[in-house]
């Protein structure tokens, strides 16, 4: 079994990131660069006890970022207090 602190390194805050997790409840990660979909979302999941609705990625020159968008019943909100975002 993969560590999820293996895939998951740290969560990305930009003005525009804050304002995607408002709108879409969802929070952008950078992960591990040859890290899949479905390791991303069960890394959330476990880490933070959470159900994950989805998971898109995309790779920058920083890096591989994965925006994790949550289930209604978890707010993206709460999450980032709980990981210290605000």
């Amino acid at each position: 079994m993969i560590d999820p602190y293996d895939i998951i390194y740290h969560p990305y805050v930009t003005e525009k990131t804050m304002d995607f997790m408002e709108k879409n409840n969802a929070l952008e990660f950078v992960v591990k660069r040859n890290a899949n979909k479905k390791q991303i979302k069960s890394a959330v999941e476990k880490m933070f006890d959470v159900k994950v609705q989805s998971v898109n990625t995309r790779i920058t020159k920083n890096g591989k970022h994965a925006i994790v968008k949550f289930t209604p019943e978890f707010k993206a909100e709460d999450i980032g207090m709980r990981i210290g975002i605000f």
